[in-house]
């Protein structure tokens, strides 16, 4: 092994900075990818004229599939192989299906891009999260997920308007081929940040729970997510949703014997670790789906442009970037729990406005829109903070990637839960357009007192828990 003692290490704030500066670049390429190919889904779509639209959405969900099925796995890698390494070979695999997802010769190859571009990103984030958790001083945990936050809050900021300026001026591709530079750029400031990266056992988690759980969390994600366009009692459907769940049942039975488990099932032995994950799905499932709702109920209401759309969904993210770093700074349990109890119900409040005839046919953008996304975007900032430092703070520090990587996963889920959800409310009331988005923003709003009454409990932004 090397020996780091001899090497002068940087003071402690200057290397956490650092490594949050690379690792929130990271975030920022890999949770852009999850939208910003909605923008570009059109024109994609006029590329391919022979290939169905129910084929081309996977374009769209392939990435997310894979993104979701290996978070899991892969921090329980970093963990292992060590996460500085890792972090550097999946942004070189980032790079390179980036490459080959914007010069696919075709519908199939830009599928397989995308899902190996998931595959990528999916080992990218845990590790990326873990080296910021790990230079990172407790006391300052808060404000490091904040930043990290408010990364994915810009991307959600720019993700429409710089998909939209690349698809009018360079064609669909540019979405794709612009990540080659960004990816190949942070790789060797990542390669450089402080701290050992040695091997934190030598044998690898159980293959085959391994295989069980990204396999069965895929099948399980990609029912959910196509469930309404393959029919929610079709064979294909039904075939996923249980032999998915099946094989996650399998791999977390396994988990539980094995010596190097697929899944560290004993970090559900920490309350506050469960109850955030628990947090994190149901938040996200109401979240998602707002999300998404947002951009169709301007389209297909006030009748807004893309580029107008974008501008007006940007009030939302700005909000969250800003409440995300304010509620970062808050180091208390007292003073977090309460403040997700706030940003609860700030989101809840929103969406019970936005549930009324206050969002009509007719555009309101400045006496609704802007002050209802200022309220909803503020929440999201501040409860996904919030979620995400209980979640780190219950976690051992040799566990850091592998937990991120469980805390991610459950969001992904939920958010998959959150878009069935949403198609689900759509095929109900499939002639009251304006029914159908005020019955859904109600939905989501009522996921969000449930959030608000998790938030209250003590125990779910307690001190750290240990567990080995």
């Amino acid at each position: 092994m090397t020996d780091v003692s001899a090497r002068p290490l940087p003071p402690p704030d200057t290397a956490a900075s650092r490594t949050l500066a690379v690792a929130a670049g990271a975030a920022f390429i890999a949770f852009l990818d999850l939208s910003v190919v909605n923008i570009a889904f059109p024109s994609i779509a006029t590329s391919y004229p022979g290939t169905a639209t129910s084929t081309l959405t996977w374009i769209v969900s392939g990435y997310a599939v894979a993104f979701a099925a290996l978070l899991t796995p892969a921090g329980r890698l970093a963990d292992v192989l060590g996460r500085r390494r890792l972090f550097a070979l999946a942004l070189a695999g980032f790079a390179l299906t980036s490459l080959l997802c914007g010069l696919a010769p075709g519908a199939g190859w830009l599928i397989a891009g995308r899902v190996l571009q998931g595959m990528t990103a999916a080992f990218m984030v845990p590790a990326a999260l873990a080296l910021v958790l790990a230079a990172t001083p407790r006391d300052k945990i808060g404000s490091a997920i904040a930043v990290w936050t408010a990364a994915g809050g810009f991307a959600a900021v720019v993700g429409p308007a710089v998909g939209g300026v690349l698809v009018e001026s360079l064609g669909w591709r540019a979405v794709f081929l612009v990540n080659v530079p960004v990816a190949l750029a942070l790789i060797v400031p990542g390669l450089r940040l402080p701290g050992e990266d040695e091997r934190r056992t030598s044998a690898l988690p159980d293959p085959v729970g391994t295989l069980a759980v990204a396999l069965g969390l895929g099948a399980v994600v990609a029912a959910v997510t196509e469930g309404q366009s393959w029919g929610w009692t079709a064979p294909g459907t039904l075939a996923a949703l249980l032999g998915g769940t099946a094989l996650v049942a399998f791999a977390l039975l396994r988990s539980r014997r094995h010596p190097e488990p697929a899944v560290a099932v004993g970090l559900w032995r920490s309350r506050q670790f469960a109850l955030a994950n628990a947090g994190s799905f149901l938040f996200t499932a109401s979240m998602f789906a707002w999300l998404l709702a947002g951009p169709m109920f301007l389209d297909a209401l006030w009748g807004y442009s893309v580029l107008e759309s974008a501008a007006a969904l940007t009030v939302g993210a700005a909000a969250s970037m800003v409440t995300s770093v304010l509620v970062g700074r808050v180091t208390s349990a007292r003073g977090r729990r309460w403040s997700g109890v706030v940003g609860a119900l700030l989101y809840t409040a929103a969406l019970v406005w936005m549930s009324t005839d206050a969002f009509g046919p007719d555009p309101a953008l400045w006496s609704a829109w802007v002050p209802a996304g200022l309220l909803g975007g503020g929440g999201i900032g501040i409860v996904v903070t919030v979620l995400g430092t209980a979640a780190a703070s219950a976690l051992p520090p040799h566990q850091f990637a592998v937990g991120i990587g469980m805390n991610v996963t459950s969001r992904q889920v939920g958010g998959a839960l959150g878009i069935a959800m949403l198609a689900a409310v759509y095929t109900a009331i499939p002639d009251d357009t304006l029914r159908a988005f005020h019955s859904l923003f109600a939905l989501c709003a009522a996921i969000g007192i449930a959030v608000a009454l998790l938030l209250a409990l003590p125990s779910l932004t307690g001190g750290r828990t240990q567990e080995s």
